[in-house]
């Protein structure tokens, strides 16, 4: 099972009603869990501490986070990150200051998106710097209740400027969904994800191959998500209790 978090298991700090008790009784049925987030504006330390504060304890393998694809990828590569990313970030890329060649990473940087930023990351790309983007969503729903705009704008923007297309780390890249499963060695066919986000979390997993991605109404969707976007969701279900009951119950067939 992967599980999105904001929008799933909770919201800005508060839990979604019945989020917690679905994650134990998922875990108490012996289905491997692994925790699949595209923020880009929080350290995988600070997301860790905040699940143990709800009461989710969650180890340091079953969290995947997009910065820690573009760490993996930048020594791969052997690049040194420039880095258009919130700052709290910052801190994620720590030792890279190395590496034969340069790549642009692009997240959700908040305010720190302004002209001359965006501009010193063009400058950057057209001299022949990789271009990495650690997930390209739309939207999400912010700490006061409302959409904000998420990186793929950002992205899209500078994309289009310097006629690159860039390396997606995060979800809807099939590889992010798959990596997931690696460790677990579970087949894609037999994975199950839940999301909020019809577009990245749902027709990303179906198209990667996982054997069913239900969509929940909490989070960022609104009424129609579940026909925006192809392929369709498996199932749409009212939250992550709910999620919980469809597989627990396919799980006991």
């Amino acid at each position: 099972m992967l599980l999105d978090l904001l929008g799933v298991v909770y919201d800005a700090d508060t839990p979604i009603a019945g989020a917690v008790a679905a994650v134990e009784r998922l875990r108490r049925a012996g289905l491997p869990l692994r925790f699949v987030s595209n923020t880009t504006r929080t350290p995988r330390k600070a997301m860790i501490e905040q699940l143990a504060a709800l009461g989710i304890e969650v180890t340091d393998a079953e969290l995947l986070t997009p910065a820690r694809a573009a760490v993996e990828w930048l020594r791969r590569h052997d690049c040194r990150p420039h880095l258009l990313v919130h700052p709290d970030l910052e801190a994620e890329f720590s030792g890279l200051e190395g590496g034969n060649g340069c790549a642009v990473v692009v997240g959700d940087a908040g305010d720190a998106f302004d002209y001359a930023s965006l501009n010193r990351a063009f400058r950057k790309l057209v001299a022949g710097a990789d271009f990495v983007a650690l997930a390209t969503n739309r939207t999400f729903r912010d700490a006061d209740g409302l959409f904000s705009l998420d990186a793929g704008a950002f992205v899209a923007a500078l994309e289009f400027a310097s006629r690159r297309t860039p390396v997606v780390l995060g979800k809807p890249s099939p590889d992010f969904f798959l990596s997931a499963l690696a460790d677990v060695n579970c087949p894609a066919a037999d994975a199950v994800m839940v999301g909020d986000d019809a577009e990245s979390d749902v027709a990303g997993a179906l198209r990667a191959g996982l054997g069913a991605a239900l969509l929940v109404r909490t989070g960022k969707y609104r009424p129609g998500d579940e026909t925006r976007f192809d392929p369709p969701p498996t199932a749409i279900v009212y939250d992550l209790a709910a999620a919980a009951d469809w597989i627990l119950n396919r799980a006991a067939a």
